[in-house]
């Protein structure tokens, strides 16, 4: 992954009162350096930061929850941060949820009622909003997520990533085959909309396996399919002692395999990583890789959110003891800054490059508030190599710029840099 920098920093968050909140949504309206004419869609995403065991291979922001974790408080401080943000986020709706982690299905099924309840009292929902939580197939109960259907769960998001037991076992998950296939089964019992998490490329994984575990979850007939190449990053246990994994070469078959599959089975290839059937693409995703906006709330939680001239980032206290402790004290947001113009083509096309069919041209203005010539030497320049496509109503990659993503990404970076 490309990192975003940080540019044009804002002063540091100091401790809020509702009042010093209202006055820095005050502050964000002031006139600025951009002129957006529509506020994107705005979606919610909640963190939940314990997990029963951390996976090797896993950066997210999760801890494990040795003895315990602290539901009611953990809950009580998800309503005062999201009552604090309420101000920067006034008369909008919320179009769609995930509750993402960390394990969030190890929340009770009252804790989750209370959760929604909080949100729904709180902000103003579409009618349609689609609400997705993650799970994970050792913490499946049926009752409970017949509860969390009935408080308004209507999508789920379940991390199968294997159904061979030697490699569920080698990436230190804690279920096993058998109970990745019942989640899958309790989960079409109670959701018609849900995803599958797959991983390939896995330690010493052979194609063969890899087409297995493929062929295993189209027969589930999902809605919707991740599918992750596994990467070893920095700050993991898989970092400091890298498993034997596939080599390029064998990765690239399985790369092949995934594509003549998922096509074969109906489901459609709109991103990276993700495959759905018709009208059954991640919304909550989609507005992310469209440079929506979003608020996020809970420890660690990133936000991106628009004003008529500036478009803000925001990321709260990641440890869950410093996150409860900051929400006390009324001072959530450990970072803030606001987008500089120079970083917001960037950005945007970090973000929207990862669609299989690219995006039409007028949407980089309404996001950014930029003219299209503002990255005019980019565009040129991938163009002139090969990797994106474009004419007046889109652009997007070509085959040679999925292929090499990161390298086309890279020329938009270098052009803010």
């Amino acid at each position: 992954m490309i990192p975003i920098k940080p540019v044009a920093s804002l002063p540091p968050a100091t401790p809020a009162t509702p009042a010093t909140h209202s006055q820095a949504a005050t502050a964000f309206l002031r006139p600025g350096a951009l002129h957006l004419t529509a506020l994107p869609p705005l979606s919610l995403y909640v963190h939940f930061p314990w997990c029963v065991r951390k996976c090797p291979y896993c950066d997210f922001n999760s801890h494990e929850a040795k003895n315990g974790f602290p539901e009611e408080e953990y809950l009580a401080a998800l309503r005062s941060d999201l009552e604090q943000a309420l101000p920067l986020i006034w008369g909008r709706k919320i179009y769609t949820i995930f509750i993402g982690g960390g394990t969030p299905s190890l929340m009770s099924a009252a804790g989750l009622d209370r959760l929604m309840s909080d949100i729904r009292s709180l902000l103003p929902l579409d009618g349609a909003a689609e609400i997705t939580m993650e799970a994970n197939p050792g913490t499946f109960e049926t009752e409970k997520f017949r509860s969390y259907r009935a408080s308004g769960i209507n999508r789920l998001s379940i991390g199968i990533q294997s159904f061979d037991a030697r490699h569920l076992q080698a990436l230190g998950r804690i279920h096993d085959d058998g109970e990745a296939r019942r989640a899958v089964e309790i989960a079409h019992a109670h959701f018609d909309n849900f995803n599958l998490d797959l991983m390939y490329a896995l330690p010493s994984q052979t194609l063969d396996e890899a087409r297995r575990d493929v062929s295993t979850a189209i027969a589930f007939a999902p809605p919707h399919l991740s599918l992750y190449h596994l990467t070893l990053e920095p700050n993991t246990y898989f970092a400091k002692f890298p498993p034997a994994v596939p080599d390029d070469d064998a990765s690239a078959e399985m790369q092949d395999m995934i594509a003549d599959a998922t096509t074969h089975a109906g489901y459609g290839h709109y991103e990276v990583s993700a495959y759905a059937r018709p009208g059954r693409q991640a919304r909550h995703n989609l507005n992310y890789w469209q440079f929506g906006d979003y608020l996020g709330i809970g420890a660690g939680a990133h936000s991106k959110i628009s004003f008529p001239h500036r478009v803000i980032r925001q990321m709260r206290y990641k440890q869950p003891k410093a996150y409860l402790d900051a929400v006390r004290e009324g001072r959530p947001v450990q970072e803030e800054f606001e987008v500089g113009r120079d970083d917001l083509g960037f950005e945007f096309m970090l973000n929207a490059l990862r669609l299989e069919d690219g995006f039409e041209v007028n949407l980089f203005a309404e996001r950014t508030g930029l003219a299209l010539n503002a990255i005019e030497k980019p565009l040129n320049e991938a163009e002139a190599k090969g990797l994106l496509y474009r004419d007046h109503r889109l652009i997007r990659p070509t085959e040679l710029g999925k292929r090499f993503l990161n390298d086309l990404q890279q020329l938009f970076l270098d052009d803010a840099g």
